[in-house]
């Protein structure tokens, strides 16, 4: 019986120990890693007004670059669009000239 009163309290002394230490190590890491990011964020809150105008210079010419791939889009459209009614008129020309079979069908259907 003595040795299960003593697990208890043994556990209980554990746990809180346990609990403190890891807590220690758990705030000391996150200080130091706090650090690391105030040093690398540093930079980025002391941005000068150059790198704000580059960064608006490259925007404009995305915007630039989105535009001429819009316009390119629809030239392109547009000449299909011309490539479509060419073929149309060059199956037309060939069909009075070889005798279109629609037509031919048309015509035997009428003289019978």
């Amino acid at each position: 019986m003595s040795q299960r009163d003593g697990f208890g309290s043994g556990f209980l002394a554990g746990v809180l120990v346990g609990g403190l230490i890891g807590g220690v190590i758990g705030t000391l890491v996150a200080a130091g890693r706090n650090k690391d990011s105030d040093e690398t964020q540093q930079p980025l809150l002391n941005s000068s007004r150059s790198e704000a105008k580059a960064l608006k210079k490259k925007k404009s010419q995305l915007q630039a670059n989105e535009e001429s791939i819009e316009l390119a889009r629809r030239s392109l459209e547009d000449k299909i669009a011309q490539l479509n009614t060419a073929i149309d008129d060059v199956r037309q020309q060939l069909g009075t000239v070889n005798g279109n079979p629609l037509d031919l069908e048309r015509q035997r259907s009428l003289d019978s």
